[in-house]
């Protein structure tokens, strides 16, 4: 995910009851989380934040395919073995991730990583995987042979070498969590929970709503477009964040997971719309769809809309999207 710019406007100790904003940032699942909220109590709002980033870390722990005593470690260990008894939690989102394979066709997939994990994206000049290589990795992908069991509550894996990981879904579901807890259970009625582009925000920044820029993805200091975050979710995905060059070409992380290649046409997605791990999701799958399939997608989903830059930096929203466009 690529990052957004959250810009944070601090106002006057007195206005609203002397509510200020307190933010942390730190590093959990790989990235860098940014976690902000206003109080008027700085102990209180260090201990809602301490609380936000144990959610994220027990989530971490639930949903790494790096941790071996993760669950989804488990159902990884075996694939093509034995069908594998999880938490309610990890049932629960793995059936969310097959339904929104099925809505967009496959082109979102959590079983893509065996295939991933061909390339290397440090922004390095690399040669591209052999077609043979990319076919034989592909024959392990694709969400059909994940065998959900209702009544039992296990996960199978139908192939042997089959894996799933989270990495195009499980940050907008941690934001999701630490807003659900920061909002609900501890009553905070202004915040923002950015998982380096997986951004989540509520109420207002003192008594504006949050101003979120969008980066020029040929200059990541430059804003190319502004959104206001009111109780909603915005997330992107970029190429130039995590990728790897071939003959001067620049190849994203995010990977077609019926071609075996990193998806091209696009150069960063943004969705915005209520829920952060469906903005996640969504992110990744209309990259993989290209302009206009992904375009035609986010057309047919109420409350959803996207902004989307393509390869030759054309900047292209839906219908229902209202923004400020950076000249």
């Amino acid at each position: 995910m690529s990052r957004l710019i959250l810009f944070i406007l601090l106002l006057p100790f007195s206005v609203l009851a002397q509510q200020k904003l307190y933010d942390r940032e730190l590093l959990l699942m790989g990235t860098t989380f940014q976690i902000s909220v206003t109080a008027n109590n700085e102990h209180a709002a260090n201990k809602a934040i301490d609380a936000a980033i144990n959610e994220i870390q027990r989530i971490e722990n639930l949903i790494s395919a790096w941790k071996d005593s993760s669950e989804t470690s488990r159902i990884n260990r075996n694939a093509g073995i034995k069908p594998v008894k999880v938490s309610p939690e990890l049932y629960g989102l793995i059936s969310r991730c097959i339904k929104i394979s099925e809505l967009t066709d496959g082109a979102f997939d959590i079983t893509f990583g065996g295939v991933g994990s061909l390339y290397t994206f440090d922004h390095e000049e690399h040669t591209l995987p052999k077609d043979s290589l990319i076919k034989e990795y592909l024959s392990k992908v694709g969400y059909q042979g994940i065998i959900l069991d209702d009544d039992k509550r296990t996960v199978y894996l139908k192939q042997k070498g089959m894996e799933i990981g989270f990495g195009s879904i499980g940050k907008g579901y941690a934001a999701n969590r630490a807003k659900h807890l920061l909002q609900s259970n501890l009553s905070f009625n202004n915040g923002v929970v950015n998982a380096s582009g997986d951004l989540n925000a509520w109420g207002k920044n003192i008594d504006k709503p949050w101003s979120i820029g969008i980066a020029n993805p040929e200059n990541h200091q430059e804003i190319i477009a502004w959104l206001e975050a009111h109780n909603n979710a915005i997330v992107t995905s970029g190429d130039y964040e995590k990728y790897f060059t071939n003959n001067g070409k620049r190849y994203s992380h995010i990977i077609n997971p019926k071609t075996g290649y990193p998806a091209t046409g696009l150069k960063s997605v943004t969705i915005i719309t209520r829920d952060a791990e469906i903005a996640d999701a969504l992110a990744t799958s209309v990259f993989v769809l290209g302009e206009k399939e992904g375009m035609k997608l986010i057309e047919q989903l109420n409350g959803i809309e996207c902004l989307l830059i393509d390869d030759e930096n054309n900047v292209l929203t839906s219908k229902g999207l209202k923004i400020d466009i950076e000249k």
